[in-house]
């Protein structure tokens, strides 16, 4: 299995921020300090398991979530994954992808 640290911090940012928490609180709930949660959420440093899994207990997450971006609690995982995408996009870009996403519907009906 292959982890990408990157998408990894990112996804760490991600929950906490919409947990309402800051680096702070997060790194508390965790037992790690502020500036390891700021060089993981920025790729500088690498969690080892332990530290993923108090991760996964300070934000209420599941490992395949924090680690792959996917729950298997939700039915709808990768909808929910797909609208967190969006919400990152620009106006435009959700344009070109809603063009995108006619192009398959309509290469599918043909």
């Amino acid at each position: 299995m292959y982890v990408d640290y990157s998408l990894l911090g990112r996804r760490i940012a991600y929950l906490r921020r919409r947990k309402g928490l800051t680096q702070e609180q997060l790194a508390e709930r965790a037992d790690v300090t502020n500036n390891y949660i700021s060089h993981i959420e920025n790729c500088r440093s690498i969690p080892s398991l332990e530290t993923v899994v108090k991760l996964c207990g300070a934000l209420g997450v599941t490992p395949d979530e924090l680690l792959l971006g996917t729950s298997t609690h939700e039915q709808n995982y990768l909808n929910s994954d797909i609208l967190r995408k969006l919400e990152g996009c620009t106006p435009a870009e959700r344009r070109l992808v809603d063009g995108f996403i006619d192009l398959l519907v309509d290469q599918r009906e043909a």
